[in-house]
């Protein structure tokens, strides 16, 4: 995979902002460039929205968020960057314009894609001095969720360049479909102008309204669309004698006069007018925001049962936290800590959705935050994708917390970890949870037994686990366990230094 620590967005529209959140949040500094005199604010909107959805999305430690800086001159926001993404509005003269300074202004090596969402890569490289290195990043709102990315190059393109951008682009858990063709309008937004336009119809017929239309939509084959793609649908449509019988069946209603999809209605100030007093009257008693918080929330609960069955983009999810725990391993790994001490593997901040009606944090968040800090044990230990890809992994079979402070909104959390003791099979650590005045807040510990997943059953430890365990061993062992331990977890103490 290739990891870069500086990116460029040349716009921060809604857009722009979900990229630049996206490349943030993901530990990746990132520089803008937008002239509009709302930027920052919008940017900072459009950051809140992608945080409160991260961390009600991702179940592994976040890395620490990437530096954001805001630029009024273009070659100081580009200066060092690595991958550039121009997201301008689309009109081709000022894609040229910016890109040609863009050009202008960045690295030799550095990587430009542009937001576009109907042009082709071949239209924006007209003048362009290096066109092998410009192609189409198009995403779909919002960039810091929903995971597709179409990659789009032309003749002129470098391949290796844009192996790299897909590269670039899995780093921050996108999933980048080449595209074989360049195409007007690509894929993703040629199968939405199919909808769209036959919608507009409907609306313009007065056969229904934008409330119906959408409720069709969602109640139906929305949902199916979320876990399937269209073909795959209309596969099971077609029972077990599966595609072949599909078309057979429903092949001839193509020449039947269903859609309007070779005309469009013409957009008139009065059907203009229609549209936005019916869709003010379906979803105006909801901000912007609040709409689109109510469908970050939507996204990430199908995300989660997608990734209950490591489906679609449930799967790219996991390979997205699997990213995360990582990151968190070769953080905490990046320096040997005192094994005398307690280890200091985690932090993270209370986020406002965190709470509960009395205004401090909600019982199982604290549960949450201490299996975050096991699993950057976990890592720090060795217990990576390639050790649970062999069959091994490592199960909480008991927990105890205690609840000592009123935890509220913003509090910056440092978690503390102690090994208080291990066998063959076990492990038993200790957390402490401090704010940023060392006030303790809680306290958990852990029963950890090690499991052969295919087995289902407990079984030894291996190396690097084993190893790992080892060198911690000598100084974790000399610190106390605290009186509050509990005995069923108390009765496992340390290996035999001098046994084989």
């Amino acid at each position: 995979m290739t990891r870069i620590r500086k990116a460029a967005c040349v716009g921060g529209g809604v857009i722009g902002g979900g990229w630049i959140a996206r490349f943030l949040l993901n530990g990746i500094d990132v520089a803008v460039f937008d002239p509009h005199p709302e930027a920052q604010r919008i940017v900072g909107e459009v950051l809140d929205n992608a945080r409160r959805a991260y961390g009600r999305m991702i179940q592994a430690p976040l890395c620490a968020e990437g530096k954001l800086s805001f630029h009024d001159d273009l070659a100081t926001a580009l200066d060092g960057a690595e991958y550039i993404q121009e997201s301008v509005p689309e009109q081709l003269a000022l894609k040229h314009r910016v890109l040609g300074q863009i050009e202008a202004h960045a690295s030799p090596e550095a990587l430009i894609g542009s937001s576009t969402s109907g042009f082709k890569p071949s239209e924006l490289q007209e003048g362009a001095q290096h066109p092998e290195r410009i192609f189409v990043a198009h995403p779909f709102n919002p960039v810091y969720l929903v995971p597709l990315v179409e990659l789009v190059g032309s003749p002129a393109n470098d391949e290796a360049a844009l192996a790299r951008a897909a590269d670039i682009q899995r780093e921050t858990g996108m999933m980048p479909l080449r595209v074989r063709k360049e195409i007007d309008a690509h894929i993703g937004d040629r199968l939405l102008e199919a909808v769209w336009r036959e919608a507009l119809w409907l609306v313009h017929d007065d056969v229904a309204t934008t409330q119906e239309i959408d409720d069709v939509i969602r109640f139906s084959f929305g949902l199916r669309w979320a876990q399937m793609g269209l073909f795959e649908t209309y596969r099971i449509a077609g029972g077990e004698a599966g595609m072949k019988h599909f078309i057979e069946q429903f092949g001839p209603a193509l020449a039947w006069p269903w859609t309007k999809l070779m005309d469009v209605p013409e957009m008139t100030d009065e059907l203009a007018t229609k549209i936005g007093d019916q869709s003010d009257t379906q979803s105006g008693m909801h901000s912007i925001r609040e709409l689109e918080r109510i469908r970050d929330d939507n996204l990430i609960g199908i995300y989660q049962a997608l990734k209950a069955n490591d489906w679609g983009a449930g799967r790219t999810l996991r390979e997205m936290e699997d990213r995360y725990f990582e990151r968190a391993k070769a953080g905490a790994g990046a320096a040997t800590p005192d094994y005398a001490a307690p280890l200091t593997l985690h932090r993270c901040r209370v986020s406002g959705d965190w709470l509960d009606y009395n205004g401090h944090m909600t019982e199982y968040r604290y549960l949450q935050v201490f299996g975050d800090a096991t699993d950057a044990f976990l890592g720090h230990i060795g217990m990576d994708a390639a050790y649970r890809s062999a069959g091994r992994s490592v199960y909480t079979v008991e927990s105890h917390i205690r609840h000592l402070a009123e935890t509220s909104a913003n509090t910056a959390l440092t978690i503390r970890t102690t090994v208080l003791g291990h066998d063959a099979k076990r492990i038993r650590i200790h957390h402490e949870m401090l704010d940023e005045a060392g006030t303790l807040q809680a306290t958990a510990e852990h029963m950890l037994m090690h499991v052969d997943t295919q087995a289902g059953r407990a079984s030894p430890m291996a190396a690097p686990l084993t190893d790992r365990l080892a060198a911690l061993s000598p100084g974790q062992r000399g610190l106390a366990a605290p009186d509050h331990a509990g005995r069923p977890i108390r009765d496992i103490g340390w290996p035999d230094p001098g046994a084989a």
